[in-house]
Parts: structure tokens; sequence; C-alpha cells
């Protein structure tokens, strides 16, 4: 299947704009993280998350209002959100945990927010779920969520490195810190919890982005053997115009999946799949722009001679041995 025919795009003449707009976007989501920040789940932040569903419409201000008046700890804190179908009348409750962290402790919490709802009297209502998370488990989890992403960029580093170049190398890893740092702007833009479908959603996002990275550096490398009297910048256009009907299948394909994931996933996946959808565009522009980007500016310095100027050396070393002596005419 070919969507592009001979596609002959300079995407390197762009590569300026697209660094300007990558950083516009960084600086923004820099702001809003260092303002806002972006929330932690209970995975990060210790916490009981409950899910009620009411028989009848209740708002969130009622909730939180209910908390306020009979939760033990107060709703100062407390984050009320309401979730899935409007229909079904259910609110996420969020508590931080306030005292021991011992098991008795953590699992007395959730039925202390169920005995302030009842209080209020806002009607029946039933659990439809719970989660609890110590505060210690938290800090744990966000150590390894850390370190998972770091050591995947020190191995894709040392694998590009070693398979490609060391300028391929540090490509890719730029190119996928640039897709970290851009999925963590849009989640802090539109304020979705940090929990750990987030993170594997990322961590997803970078092996998604790198491969999509070595598909075009490796016809790079054929091409820079191929065509060694074009230059480096022509070889890298020739190859992303090559790979472009692949990378526009696949990127399509993955899209639509975490599209559907994001509209019919429910609230448990909306964090995953809206991360997906920001990271796969974001890996695939960064591949074609970022990353080729990147490996001209390391080798700007060694561009590879153009045609003309190999041709000449070689033709004139031609004429200089196939010239036959000439011989001395008799007097």
């Amino acid at each position: 299947m070919h969507i592009f025919t001979n596609p002959h795009f300079d995407f390197l003449r762009w590569r300026w704009h697209a660094i300007i707009l990558s950083w516009v976007i960084i600086l923004a989501g820099a702001f809003v993280i260092f303002t806002r920040g972006i929330p932690e789940g209970v995975e990060f932040a210790g916490g009981t998350v409950v899910i009620e569903r009411f028989d009848q419409a209740v708002n969130e201000d009622q909730v939180r209002q209910a908390l306020d008046a009979h939760y033990p700890g107060g709703g100062s804190d407390a984050i009320v959100q309401a979730t899935g179908d409007p229909a079904t009348h259910m609110m996420m409750i969020r508590v931080p945990h306030v005292g021991a962290e011992s098991g008795a402790s953590l699992s007395t919490t959730a039925q202390q927010v169920e005995d302030a709802l009842r209080q209020a009297n806002l009607g029946t209502f039933r659990r439809e779920g719970a989660e609890i998370v110590s505060a210690t488990v938290g800090g744990e989890l966000k150590s390894k969520g850390i370190w998972a992403t770091v050591l995947s960029l020190a191995g894709i580093l040392a694998y590009l490195a070693f398979r490609f170049q060391l300028s391929f190398g540090v490509g890719a890893v730029v190119a996928t810190i640039h897709d970290l740092l851009i999925t963590l702007a849009f989640l802090a833009f539109f304020q979705y919890d940090m929990t750990l479908n987030v993170i594997a959603a990322i961590l997803t996002v970078t092996g998604y982005s790198t491969n999509d990275t070595i598909v075009i550096f490796d016809r790079v490398r054929e091409n820079l053997r191929s065509h060694r009297r074009e230059s480096m910048n022509d070889v890298i256009n020739k190859s992303i115009n090559q790979t472009l009907g692949r990378t526009v299948l696949t990127a399509g394909a993955t899209l639509l999946t975490a599209i559907a994931l994001y509209v019919f996933g429910g609230e448990v996946l909306r964090g995953f799949s809206f991360t997906m959808i920001v990271g796969i565009i974001t890996g695939t522009y960064s591949s074609v722009f970022v990353a080729a980007a990147i490996v001209t500016f390391w080798n700007r310095k060694q561009m590879r001679p153009s045609a003309a100027a190999t041709t000449a050396p070689t033709e004139a070393a031609g004429q200089k041995q196939g010239r036959k002596p000439r011989r001395a005419r008799a007097s």
C-alpha cells in the first residue's frame, strides 16, 4: 500500500521552525508545572480513593460540604470529581492519609468517607471501588518510575551508539527527551493525574518513538553507502521521504487505537490513552524533525562533499593517466 508516490519533501528546511515550536510548548508546560503542578495519583501521593455510585444526582460541591462537616480530617485537602457517564451519578473522592500508616488505619479511611456522606443525607449510594496506598509506598513507586525512565534512555543511547553512530544515538535520545517533555507539558495543560498507567504510557511512547527513529536512521545508513557523493542533508531528506509511507501508516494505525481507548476505555484508561495520543503524535514529529536535525547539527563540520566536488578531481586524474607521451620528431 503506497500513500505517497516518490515524495520529495524538504523536511530539514523546517527544522528550525519545528525546534522553535517545541521550545514554546516545553516552556509553556514548564510554567504550568511550576505554577499549578501535575496532580499526582494515589499511587504516588498516597491516600484513599473511593468511587461511589449515587441513586440520585449529586454535585461535587455537595460532597465537599459533606466532607467538611463530617469527615474527621475535614474536606479541605480532599479531591472530589465526577467520573464515568453522568447518568450513573458516580463520584470519585480522594483523601490524603492522616495519622499512622498501619493497615487498620488505612482501611478505615474509606469507611469514614462513607459515614460522612450518610450523615449529610445525600441519598443512598454504594461503593463501586476503592484504592488505598500509603505515602511510603507512593514514594517508592515514584522513585522506581523515574529510574525506569532514566535507565531506558541510557540503554537507547548505548544501543544506537553501538549499532549506528554516536550522533545517531544522541539524536534519538534528544528526540526521546523532547517527547517526554512535550507529553508532560500536555499532562500539565489538561491536569491529568500522574499515575502508574501514565508512567506505563510514557515508557511505551519512549519505545515507540525510538523504533520510529531507528527505522529512519537505518535507511540513512544504507543511503550513506549507496549515495556517497550526496551531502548529509540530502541523504537524510531522501531517507525520511523513503520511509514516510511506513511512518504515516504505523503512526495512523496506532493513533486510531489510542483514540478508541480514550473514547471507549472509560475513566480508568483516560490518562493512559491521552498520554498515548500525545506521545504518538509527538514521537512521529520528533523522529522526522528533531532527531534528524540533531544529526545534521552534529555533523555540520563533516558534511559530505557534493557530486561536483568529487567528480572533478577524479576526471582530472583519469585524463592525466590516460595521456600518451609525445614522440620526438626526427630532424
